[in-house]
């Protein structure tokens, strides 16, 4: 195809296309209705002064008024009056419809809307199809050249391009190691070489991201292999300190440190299927646990003997006893960090059949704007500045607790903060 010929119809094209829209641009802005404001005026007082007949009307059609069409709907958009099918019967399509919304007010109170019918549209149709005419002549002389034009495009172009679509879709679907054809006599030669170049970095891309994969996973485990180490070491001094325990006191402490460290030693285990940044991984097996496992968790958990305070009531719920002593060792922890007061817990049952465990301190709280935010990932309260932390511990909990099938909430008090654990009842 010459390129003369392409330019010939190019300006003949844009040549015709100019006329047209000279002409469209010349009819004027057609949306705004043609309906006489003081006939509008009339018609609505004469609608206000009989409404006690009107609001008894339900969707009955009716002759339009003088030159307009109009619907009237009440307060509760329930349709009253309209004068054609097609009539916009609603506030928000008839806002859309650009049609003329006015309140009817009875005893200064708006009972409902009279809307009136925007005709912009039938006098768009009736010039479109004026336009249409003209369209209709410059595209039949157009067509013969779009008939032979569409064969050169098929060749140089559409064929080429399904087959970039077609390499697209091998690469989306991860397969990078079919190269992509080149061919440079079509319009498209030039690009396949550089679509083959994106291939092979996302290739390489790809292979480095799975090396850098397995290293991290590599990494876990060995720091998994690493902390077990002197998790066993402490859990062997703790049997060794056991012996030669003076009181139930130090007895009772160094119990608290074995079954800290059988539950360090539970929790590297998960680091070979979780890390911090796919917290959703962390498995959940839930089973059976009675109330007096519940206040042994939060004694050990209380290694400071903060905790004044307990009233654990009898009651078997259903969780995970790694996990549900995973949330009471970090809301402890949080009150010791953050609060570094007496702690109080009280249980008690609710409606929806869940046990209620309640964890409170004495430090002054959250700002009520953050309670919901503490509970996010990487989120921390503004009372936490100069302190340690991650903002992982409450929604960690938090998730743990869902996946259980319970919840936590975050909450103030008179003097501090309360943490609430809500636990399935078996």
């Amino acid at each position: 195809m010459k390129t003369r010929y392409l330019l010939i119809y190019i300006f003949l094209f844009i040549g015709l296309s100019t006329a047209i829209c000279i002409r469209i641009a010349d009819g004027g802005d057609s949306r705004a209705p043609e309906a006489d404001a003081t006939e509008i005026n009339r018609f609505l007082l004469s609608i206000e002064s009989n409404w006690a007949d009107i609001s008894s009307k339900d969707r009955e059609y009716t002759e339009r008024e003088g030159s307009f069409d109009y619907c009237i709907i009440d307060a509760s958009s329930k349709v009253l009056i309209l004068t054609r099918e097609d009539m916009a019967d609603t506030v928000s399509a008839a806002t859309v419809h650009y049609d003329i919304i006015r309140d009817i007010e009875v005893d200064e109170k708006i009972v409902g809307k009279l809307i009136i019918y925007n005709p912009s549209e039938e006098l768009k149709r009736k010039e479109s199809r004026n336009y249409a005419l003209m369209a209709a002549a410059m595209l039949s002389g157009a067509l013969l050249f779009i008939i032979i034009y569409a064969v050169y495009i098929e060749k140089r172009i559409i064929s080429p391009f399904k087959k970039m679509k077609q390499f697209a879709v091998r690469i989306a679907s991860g397969n990078l190691d079919t190269p992509l054809e080149m061919d440079r006599e079509n319009i498209f030669g030039d690009f396949t070489e550089a679509f083959d170049i994106m291939r092979e970095e996302l290739k390489a891309s790809r292979d480095r991201e799975e090396a850098a994969v397995k290293s991290r996973k590599e990494l876990v485990a060995e720091l998994s292999h690493d902390i077990k180490t002197p998790v066993a070491s402490i859990k062997a001094m703790a049997d060794v300190m056991s012996l030669t325990a003076k009181d139930e006191l130090e007895r009772d402490t160094i119990s608290a440190i074995n079954g800290k460290a059988d539950q360090i030693d539970k929790l590297i285990s998960n680091l070979f299927h979780a890390t911090l940044e796919e917290l959703e991984q962390l498995e959940v097996h839930t089973e059976e646990v009675t109330s007096t496992e519940l206040f042994q968790m939060l004694q050990e958990a209380d290694y400071m003997k903060k905790i004044s305070e307990i009233d654990i009531k009898d009651a078997v719920v259903i969780s995970d006893p790694l996990r549900i002593n995973q949330v009471i060792s970090n809301i402890i922890a949080n009150s010791y960090k953050y609060a570094g007061t007496d702690i109080t817990v009280s249980s008690r049952f609710d409606t929806g059949n869940y046990y209620i465990l309640e964890i409170a301190d004495k430090g002054g709280g959250v700002p009520e704007a953050e309670l919901e935010m503490i509970t996010e990932k990487f989120k921390r309260g503004s009372n936490s500045e100069g302190k340690d932390g991650s903002g992982l511990g409450l929604y960690i909990s938090r998730y743990l607790m869902e996946k259980m099938g319970g919840g936590l909430v975050c909450s103030n008090n008179i003097e501090g903060l309360t943490v609430t654990i809500m636990i399935p009842v078996a």
